[in-house]
């Protein structure tokens, strides 16, 4: 059965000193992929998900929650993959899936300059079809640039033998780790429209010269440019995301009363954590049997210097 606790394959035939693969029970087996210093990243296999990405310092990037369930319930933190979202459960089931190690994927231009990826796939059961009646194959690659830029690319592909196309909604649900969400500012994001979920998906237009946070966000932000940023004054960091293929961004923090009706978040983490998601939500993604969509999710984070709240000298959303 779907919901069963996963029961990883032998380990594949991993030899690199870029990549480690860590054998863990109840469906926790990892891959680690290490860069210079202490750069790392590690990924479930357990709903091909990245729970962890280090900077040069040993410093932690994404925020998992202290109160994150174990396999078989969705792993609250880190970056999930929502799809195939629509009429399904709330995030698309392969979050909830165990992933395999693709060991042959088609080819894939890669930056030669980094040695530190590595290449998943997904494909549905039978009980995934019997939920959504559709054939896909689901690569997913992950590397760690040289620099600790950390990269996330999405290939699905529609493999169904009966001429049907399908539709789907899709995120990178990132959680960032934040000092004090009451400090932190989103640039690049100022006058795009968006729909506001807590309220009732009513369309605005963003004010102001960037969003900050005051009380509970749940925002998809449509036709977002391709760089975004995250500005941590505490910390004196700032996240860099990109994307491609993906027209939209989620900003998302639950606050006070929406933490503390989570059973698997802290009462007070809402502080230490933002969500910025790049994400197809507006317009499905539609593809008709043998078509493959690409999207691209980018991560960096620099450290920032400010001056009366700008970002200076560091204009990382025209650089």
């Amino acid at each position: 059965m779907a919901a069963a606790t996963p029961h990883s394959p032998p380990p594949p035939q991993l030899s690199s000193p870029f990549l480690e693969y860590i054998r863990a029970p109840g469906g926790l087996d990892k891959v680690v992929l290490r860069g210079r210093r202490s750069c790392s990243v590690e990924i479930r296999l357990f709903g091909g998900q990245v729970t962890s990405w280090k900077n040069d310092h040993g410093e932690e990037l994404l925020f998992v929650s202290s109160k994150a369930i174990k396999p078989p319930k969705p792993f609250r933190g880190g970056i999930p993959i929502c799809f195939p979202q629509g009429n399904l459960e709330q995030h698309g089931f392969a979050r909830n899936r165990l992933w395999a190690i693709d060991d042959n994927p088609p080819p894939l231009p890669v930056n030669p300059a980094i040695k530190a990826f590595v290449d998943l796939i997904l494909k549905p059961s039978e009980d995934d079809l019997k939920m959504w009646p559709h054939s896909f194959e689901f690569r997913l690659r992950i590397a760690l640039g040289a620099g600790g830029d950390l990269s996330l690319t999405s290939r699905i592909r529609n493999t169904n033998t009966d001429g049907r196309p399908f539709s789907y909604t899709f995120a990178f649900h990132t959680y960032f780790s934040v000092s004090d969400i009451s400090e932190v500012r989103v640039e690049g994001l100022e006058t795009m429209d968006y729909l506001d979920n807590m309220k009732g998906k009513e369309r605005f237009t963003e004010q102001g010269d960037a969003i900050v946070f005051e009380s509970e966000v749940d925002k998809v932000y449509l036709a977002a440019p391709s760089k975004v940023a995250i500005i941590d004054h505490d910390m004196r960091r700032t996240f860099v995301v990109t994307k491609e293929g993906l027209p939209d961004a989620v900003v998302w923090n639950p606050w006070d009363k929406k933490a503390k009706a989570m059973q698997d978040f802290g009462d007070s983490e809402y502080k230490h954590m933002l969500c910025v998601e790049p994400a197809a939500v507006e317009k499905p993604i539609s593809l008709k049997p043998g078509e493959e969509w690409k999207g691209r999710l980018g991560l960096s984070a620099v450290p920032s210097s400010y001056c009366s709240g700008q970002l200076d000298p560091l204009k990382v959303l025209h650089g």
